[in-house]
């Protein structure tokens, strides 16, 4: 279990662009299509699932049993024109977003079948099917994805994460590298790459990584987390104990954060303080609480062994 890594995928909706709307396709279903857009940007998914699935019946010719129609789930589905397809696909990342990944893939599916080389419902199904378990399916979709459409940085960029979950490091870097090549805009992207980096024990490049992802967004606690995490392995104790408690500020449930702060404290000699940050630690995630006391001890273990604070924590092996 690897007590630094913040995985992350992200999807993509497509906006409405004139063109991907032929002229069969009814102005109410592109009203709804925009409708649903501008919930999503709210933040209201309720909202934005009704509008998507007025799009879907709206601009596609049903046979058979009507009463299908209100979820646009029907089999029996003749699609008017592609335009269905970005619906469809849109939904899907509300359905995901709901954490309804079956949902989410079967619009994946839908739109695969109107559209076979739709990129961006191929690096959706991919987000899904990682979430259903299905790791090589979902590697399989990022690479036709970039296949198809190789200037879209979110595939390289959840290729890299899905390369780090399965140990390709390297390979991970690269996509990484890839992806801010393509969109230097991308804080979740630097903050993955830092991440990738700390695992290569490149943590002065990871600290890099870390500073870009925070002045992009200031507001994501992972990047504080992260930066946190390398400053504590460059030995760097009293800042790394500084941006934990920043990621702690913006998302007080990073049991990571408490557990790294904790060690930070074990280094500085304040036991009373790590203990409070292992416990809330433990609160939050019962399952690292052996790998915890493991690592707390190692801390003391370098503690007792330096004449100052400033240590060294790469000598703290990670499982």
């Amino acid at each position: 279990m690897r007590r630094y890594q913040a995985q992350l995928f992200i999807l993509a909706l497509i906006p409405f662009v004139f063109i991907s709307a032929s002229a069969q396709t009814p102005g109410s279903a592109i009203n709804h299509y925009r409708d649903g857009i501008k919930k999503v940007g709210k933040g209201d998914l309720d909202g934005a699932l009704e509008e998507y699935s007025r799009a879907i019946v709206i601009s596609s010719k049903l046979r058979g049993n009507n009463s299908k129609a209100e979820g646009g789930e029907s089999d029996n589905l003749t699609v008017i024109d592609p335009f269905t397809a970005n619906a469809y696909t849109n939904r899907g990342v509300v359905r995901y977003r709901k954490r309804d990944f079956e949902g989410a893939k079967r619009d994946f599916d839908s739109a695969l079948q109107i559209r076979p080389n739709l990129a961006e419902a191929y690096l959706n199904r991919a987000s899904a099917l990682r979430e259903l378990g299905d790791s090589k399916g979902s590697m399989s979709d990022l690479n036709k994805a970039i296949r198809l459409k190789p200037e879209l940085s979110e595939a390289f960029n959840n290729r890299g994460s899905l390369k780090h979950d399965q140990g390709d490091l390297n390979g991970a870097l690269a996509d990484f590298d890839q992806a801010i090549k393509l969109n230097a805009k991308s804080a979740e992207t630097f903050y993955l790459r830092g991440y990738t980096r700390i695992a290569l024990k490149d943590y002065t490049g990871a600290t890099g990584d870390f500073n870009m992802a925070i002045d992009l967004r200031p507001d994501v606690a992972e990047s504080y987390q992260g930066r946190g995490t390398a400053l504590m392995y460059l030995g760097r104790v009293d800042d790394a104990i500084a941006d934990f408690s920043r990621a702690l500020e913006r998302d007080p449930q990073i049991a990571w954060a408490y557990f790294n702060r904790g060690l930070s404290w074990v280094l500085r000699g304040d036991e009373t303080r790590a203990q409070a940050d292992f416990e809330r630690c433990i609160a939050l995630k019962p399952e690292i609480k052996e790998d915890l006391l493991k690592r707390a001890q190692i801390a003391r273990e370098i503690r007792g062994s330096h004449s100052n604070i400033k240590t060294d924590l790469s000598r703290v092996p990670d499982r």
